[in-house]
């Protein structure tokens, strides 16, 4: 049994998603009040709150789900020009943003983590800035569904093999994967002091999308209630984490939508968030990196994981030039 409500299939969400945005007006208009009603409540506010709006950068560089494979993210990071041949950082100022889905499927989770601390520490020394956002799988760790967690993500915690498979609550020991990734351990502590969303110059980053329902919240409401639910994790909980309308899953942006549509939303984003543009991983690109809506729309999943669909490393980076940016795919 799913351990969320996230096990809609194809054909629901689809019905699901298109009920949501024609609705768009209605919803948008009402959700003001309550939304902010329901943010203030109940959020447990953590010592150190990490900053999730940043002005002033000139070049962006996002790369989506890696999903465990060490070798392709460290391709992706090359060919985009964040590391040498050492694995160090050479991009300066440049804020790199990684849309979640670190873990999961994959055997190198660890790997890739070890590196983005690494590069987290560089990066701020050269003036410039990691964002390791948190994902669903990430969420899904944390609060003990291990469903997708495989054998090699397992042995590197010293646990395992599953024995069932993946897609099934793994049936052996996962005693030590689970300690890594409690509020208290190396890793989990990690993830939960990053953000689900962030803000660079008017760009909005996040690994499912914002839907109606969430469009007016503030992005530290939403950040903080997203850590404040995994500081007490919980399998059958329901919030900001796991509603499949929320940050971390919501897939409608990445459907086919009336043009109409996509302008409305697009209007209310400007008017609620500051943001003229929203990028996005969680939903695989089979054809690569995605730019809708005149590259206000951007979804940067590839699959790039061997233990996905193994898409060309790929990234999207943003220039500032003047008042305008310029995007470019790299791949």
């Amino acid at each position: 049994m799913a351990l969320f409500p996230f096990s809609f299939s194809r054909h629901a969400r689809s019905l699901h998603t298109i009920h949501t945005l024609t609705l768009i007006g209605a919803l948008i208009v009402g959700l003001g009040p309550w939304a902010t009603k329901t943010a203030q409540a109940d959020i447990a506010k953590p010592k150190d709150i990490p900053s999730d709006s940043f002005s002033g950068v000139q070049r962006i560089v996002a790369i989506g789900d890696v999903h465990g494979d060490y070798d392709r993210f460290v391709a992706t990071l090359k060919l985009c020009r964040i590391i040498d041949d050492k694995g160090s950082w050479i991009a300066g100022k440049t804020h790199l943003v990684q849309t979640g889905d670190v873990l999961d499927r994959g055997p190198d989770s660890k790997k890739v983590m070890d590196l983005l601390i690494q590069l987290e520490d560089q990066a701020s020394k050269a003036a410039g800035k990691v964002h390791a956002l948190i994902g669903n799988h990430e969420y899904m760790t944390i609060a003990g569904d291990l469903r997708y967690v495989s054998d090699g993500e397992l042995a590197a915690f010293g646990d395992g093999p599953r024995i069932t498979p993946v897609g099934r609550e793994p049936a052996c020991s996962v005693e030590k994967y689970r300690a890594a990734f409690s509020p208290q351990s190396k890793y989990g502590r990690w993830l939960m002091s990053h953000n689900a969303i962030v803000k660079v110059n008017d760009t909005l980053f996040m690994h499912g999308g914002l839907s109606p329902r969430y469009v007016r919240r503030k992005l530290s409401d939403l950040n903080q209630a997203v850590r404040s639910e995994l500081q007490r994790p919980s399998p059958g909980s329901f919030g900001v984490g796991s509603d499949p309308e929320g940050p971390l899953w919501f897939r409608g942006l990445a459907e086919s939508l009336q043009d109409q549509v996509t302008q409305a939303y697009l209007k209310e984003l400007a008017e609620a968030q500051g943001a003229q543009r929203i990028v996005m991983g969680h939903t695989i690109q089979d054809k690569g990196i995605s730019l809708r809506a005149g590259g206000k729309i951007a979804l940067i999943d590839v699959g790039m994981s061997r233990w996905t669909i193994g898409g060309a490393p790929s990234c999207l980076q943003i220039e500032r030039t003047g008042p305008a940016d310029q995007l470019t795919v790299l791949r």
